[in-house]
């Protein structure tokens, strides 16, 4: 793979495919857009194959100076990078698919935005240039908000304005941080940036300008609020992809820069994460118990579990990094397969209340086992995909919060309770009402695009080496580079840890 541009290519299918939809009839647009994304997926797997576990950091490199004046064409991944591409090309033909029959007006723009969409997000994870990242970073928001506000629900136009102003001010500040960072390091390029040592005095300011803007797109409290609008008003495949992959943009950008271009930061400021994650993890778990829309419950869901990844995140240890990517993935999959849960029986309905519901187990038996598989991964069922990332990601947090991890733990039982409700309201009972009598099981379409989620759900489930072992390296080498800042932890005090103490005093030495 040395020298061939497969990175650029996976760009340039989608894009391509973007602009010549605009000029075709319905039919042709969604076929054409369904074969662009396949492609990329079939690249995305000649990727994950080539890919080499144990050798350089970053891999498929692609570097020109030539196209732009004020930053470069780079491209390149690492094991970070790898699954998230991974994550985003396995989605998309199925959003594809789950629109075949759902959108019905202005089809051709439909497929363009999306297949935009998918340039965007494999452009932000593959971008090595820091404002190239910017580029496809805030130009996601542009296709989102056109899918949002042309063909969502009533309150389309509310929801769309809510998420492109939440998002976009938040990244103001992070544009002015990184043109400081430009200056005072003298490059553009990620990954020097990445072993840069900024000022000590400097890095709590720039550490809180990525903040505001990563923090909006993850969603974090108090910060999340657009989340359950724009997901209530999104055509189901817009959920999907929102919930796939646009919530992963947030911890991505954790990852690659708030950690290793602001360690000691990130360790000062470790409690004002934790203490956000923790109260997001129980308050919206609280408000999905009472939600009367199943679109609004599974929203706040993911409010709850990408609080857990955070704290993951800066737990400054391997469980906890790796069970939060591992939840980045999972929660990718499972949340997506249950917009499309919801999705199904809203087409055949027309809507989303749970008390219109019941009974489904009836007349609706294939709907209900893919429903229950995607409603124990999303508790974390012992097998399935989000158990793995919650384990191993609360189990780094206890090593530094005990209390933090006690926590958000009382996250997973809320989560059991509401998902369990949802799933008793819409599924058992009484099958009473006439329409709901009326609604036939899953067609061959909708079971062969839930059946793929659920096979990668089990297998992250069931062999989760498969995904840990492309990112096995990285985590090293970011704790290698974090491992200076090694916050204080209350389950393992210095006093029996004389190199975390040799750590830490090094650290604050530096920061005085």
């Amino acid at each position: 793979m040395n020298g061939f541009p497969i990175l650029s290519i996976m760009l340039l299918v989608p894009a391509v495919a973007a602009v010549a939809c605009l000029f075709l009839d319905a039919k042709s647009a969604r076929w054409l857009a369904l074969a662009a994304t396949l492609v990329d997926l079939a690249l995305g797997i000649v990727l994950w194959a080539s890919f080499d576990i144990g050798g350089a950091q970053w891999q498929f490199v692609e570097h020109s100076d030539a196209l732009f004046g004020s930053f470069s064409w780079a491209l390149g991944i690492d094991g970070f990078a790898l699954l998230l591409i991974m994550l985003s090309v396995f989605l998309m033909p199925i959003c594809i698919g789950a629109s075949w029959e759902a959108v019905t007006e202005r089809v051709p723009e439909y497929m363009a935005a999306f297949l935009l969409t998918e340039v965007l997000m494999i452009g932000t994870f593959a971008a090595q240039d820091l404002f190239l990242f910017y580029v496809f970073f805030e130009a996601g928001l542009i296709p989102m908000y056109l899918i949002i506000g042309i063909w969502g629900g009533v309150n389309r136009i509310y929801a769309s304005y809510k998420f492109f102003l939440y998002t976009l001010l938040g990244s103001v500040l992070m544009l002015i941080a990184m043109l400081w960072m430009t200056q005072q390091a003298g490059t553009t390029y990620i990954p020097d940036l990445m072993n840069h040592d900024f000022p000590a005095h400097a890095q709590t300011w720039l550490w809180l300008a990525f903040f505001a803007s990563f923090a909006v797109k993850m969603p974090m409290w108090p910060v999340h609020t657009w989340l359950p609008d724009a997901h209530v008003q999104a055509p189901t495949a817009g959920s999907v992809i929102l919930a796939g992959v646009l919530l992963k943009l947030g911890g991505y950008g954790f990852l690659r820069f708030s950690l290793p271009m602001f360690p000691e930061a990130s360790s000062q400021l470790i409690w004002l994460i934790f203490g956000l994650s923790a109260i997001a993890v129980i308050y919206t778990s609280l408000v999905a118990l009472v939600q009367s829309d199943m679109k609004k419950l599974i929203a706040y869901s993911s409010v709850a579990h990408m609080a857990i990844v955070t704290i993951g995140l800066f737990a400054f240890n391997r469980q906890g990094i790796e069970g939060a990517m591992m939840i980045m993935l999972g929660h990718g999959l499972v949340s997506g397969a249950l917009f499309l849960c919801v999705g199904v029986i809203y087409d055949r309905l027309h809507t989303r209340e749970i008390n219109r519901y019941g009974g489904l187990a009836i007349n609706m038996p294939r709907y209900a086992v893919f429903f229950l598989l995607f409603t124990m991964a999303s508790i974390g069922l012992p097998g399935t995909s989000n158990f793995v990332g919650e384990l191993l990601a609360l189990m780094g947090t206890y090593q530094v919060s005990t209390w933090t991890a006690l926590l958000c733990t009382t996250g997973i039982i809320l989560g059991a309770a509401y998902m369990l409700y949802l799933y008793r309201r819409v599924v058992f009972g009484d099958l009473i009402k006439d329409d709901v009598k009326a609604m036939p099981d899953l067609s061959m379409r909708e079971i062969a695009l839930l059946a793929p989620i659920a096979a990668v759900v089990l297998w992250m489930g069931v062999y989760p080496e498969s995904f840990l072992a492309p990112m096995r390296q990285d985590v090293t080498i970011l704790l290698n580079r974090i491992d200076r800042a090694q916050p204080a932890s209350d389950s393992a005090p210095s006093a029996g840890n004389p190199a975390a103490a040799a750590a830490r005093h090094h650290a604050e030495g530096e920061a005085h």
